[in-house]
C-alpha cells in the first residue's frame, strides 16, 4: 500500500492542530486507501502546539512532529519533506496547511489522484469545481487571480490553471527526489513555492488539476503580503528567463545555421546547380554547424564528449535531421515550382521558420540531448 504523508507547517497553532489532527484521523483517513501519516513541523510554537501534537503521536502511529531548524515556510517543507522522504518512506508527499484554509476533505481526492498514477496534483481554485472565498473582498480576489496569471504568463505554463496554489501532492520517486530542496529559491518567503511546483511540473509525467474550494482563515490573519507577493513575482520572473535561455541560445545557433544555409543556397544557386542538391547540400552544411554549437553551449550541461561519443551522437544527430532535409528540400521544391527558382532567398527564411526550427527543437531536445521526459520515457 502506497504511504502517503501530509507536510504541515505550524506556527502558534495549537487550537487548529488539534482539530486538524481529529478531523483527519476521524473522518478523512479512514477514506482512502493509502497509509496515511500526518508531519507537523512546529517553528518553535509559543502555545503548546508541539505538546499537541506529542500527545497524539503517542496514541497515532501515523501522526509525527519535527522542529525546524531555520525560519521560514520553505525551510519548514523542507525540513518536512526531507523527514517524509528519509525517516518515513513516503511514496507521496501533500503540502497542507494547518489553519483549514486547504479544507481537509480535499485531502482524498488528492490521494484519489496520485493513487490512479497522477505524478503531480495540484489543488486549482479556478478550474471547475474550484473556489476562493466568497469572502474575500474584490480587491483580494482580483490580486489572486491577476498574480496567478501573470506567473502562468511569465512561466508560459496555460494547462496549469492555478500556480500559486499551498495545496499539492507530489510523487516522490521521481519528481521530489529529483529536486535539491536545500537550494530552492526564497525559502525563508512563500517565494519558494513556485520555484518547487516549477521543479516538479518539470519532473512530472503526469500532472492533474484536483479542484479545491479554498477556504477562508478562522483565525487571525493571512501571513500573506504584499512583500511576500513581489518575491513571489521575483522568483516567477527568474524562473521565466531561465526557462527561455536555452531556447535563446538554440534560436541564436539556428540563426548562425540559417546564414550558412542561406549563402550556400545562393551560392550554389548562382552556380547553376540541381535543384535536388542546392536545397539539400545548404541543409547538410547547417546540420554540421548546428551540432557543434548546441552540443559545446545551448546542451552544455548535458555536453557530449569523447571522440567516439560525439562521431555516435553525431551520426544519430544527422538521422533525426534527415527530416529537416526532407522538410527543406520537398518545400523548397514546391517553392521553386510556385515562385521560380529566383525567389528562394524570400522562400527560405519561412521553411525555416515555420517547419524546420520547430522540428530540430523538438528532436534535439527528445532524441539527442534528452532534456524533455516524456511520460513513456518515465514509466
Amino acid at each position: 500500500m502506497d504511504k502517503v504523508v501530509i507536510v504541515m507547517p505550524a506556527w502558534n497553532e495549537a487550537e487548529n492542530i488539534k482539530k486538524m489532527i481529529s478531523v483527519l484521523l476521524e473522518e478523512e483517513f479512514p477514506k482512502i486507501k493509502a497509509e496515511m501519516h500526518l508531519l507537523v513541523v512546529d517553528n518553535h510554537s509559543k502555545d503548546g502546539t508541539d505538546s499537541v501534537v506529542e500527545e497524539a503521536s503517542k496514541k497515532h502511529g501515523n501522526i509525527h512532529l519535527v522542529q525546524q531548524d531555520k525560519p521560514g515556510l520553505g525551510w519548514a517543507y523542507v525540513k518536512g519533506m526531507r523527514y517524509a522522504m528519509e525517516e518515513l518512506g513516503a511514496d507521496a508527499i501533500l503540502e497542507m496547511d494547518a489553519d483549514f484554509q486547504h479544507p481537509p476533505r480535499f485531502v482524498k481526492p488528492m490521494v484519489d489522484a496520485f493513487l490512479a498514477g497522477a505524478d503531480y496534483c495540484i489543488g486549482s481554485r479556478y478550474i471547475k469545481g474550484g473556489s476562493v472565498p466568497k469572502e474575500w473582498a474584490v480587491s483580494r480576489k482580483a490580486v489572486s487571480f491577476f498574480g496567478n496569471l501573470f506567473i502562468r504568463i511569465v512561466l508560459t505554463n496555460f494547462k496549469i490553471h492555478d500556480l500559486t496554489t499551498g495545496f499539492r501532492l507530489a510523487r516522490v520517486k521521481g519528481v521530489l527526489d529529483k529536486i535539491e530542496l536545500e537550494k530552492l529559491m526564497d525559502l525563508n518567503r512563500f517565494a519558494y513555492k513556485v520555484d518547487l511546483l516549477y521543479q516538479c511540473l518539470k519532473n512530472s509525467g503526469k500532472t492533474v488539476e484536483v479542484p479545491l474550494e479554498f477556504a477562508p482563515r478562522t483565525q487571525e490573519k493571512s501571513k500573506f503580503n504584499w512583500k511576500e507577493m513581489a518575491a513571489t513575482f521575483k522568483v516567477a520572473i527568474i524562473l521565466g528567463i531561465k526557462d527561455k535561455q536555452r531556447f535563446i541560445k538554440f534560436g541564436t545557433v539556428g540563426f548562425i545555421g540559417y546564414l550558412i544555409n542561406a549563402i550556400t543556397l545562393k551560392i550554389l544557386t548562382n552556380a547553376g546547380s540541381p535543384g535536388i542538391i542546392a536545397w539539400a547540400l545548404p541543409v547538410e552544411l547547417s546540420i554540421i554547424s548546428n551540432f557543434t554549437l548546441n552540443n559545446i553551449w545551448t546542451f552544455k550541461s548535458e555536453q557530449i564528449t569523447g571522440v567516439g561519443a560525439v562521431v555516435k551522437k553525431f551520426l544519430a544527430f544527422n538521422g533525426t535531421s534527415m527530416g529537416a532535409l526532407l522538410i527543406q528540400t520537398i518545400a523548397g521544391l514546391v517553392g521553386d515550382r510556385l515562385f521560380g527558382v529566383g525567389s528562394r532567398q524570400l522562400v527560405l527564411p519561412f521553411i525555416i521558420v515555420f517547419l524546420v526550427l520547430p522540428f530540430n527543437y523538438t528532436m534535439y531536445n527528445l532524441v539527442i540531448w534528452k532534456t524533455w521526459k516524456p511520460p513513456w520515457r518515465k514509466k
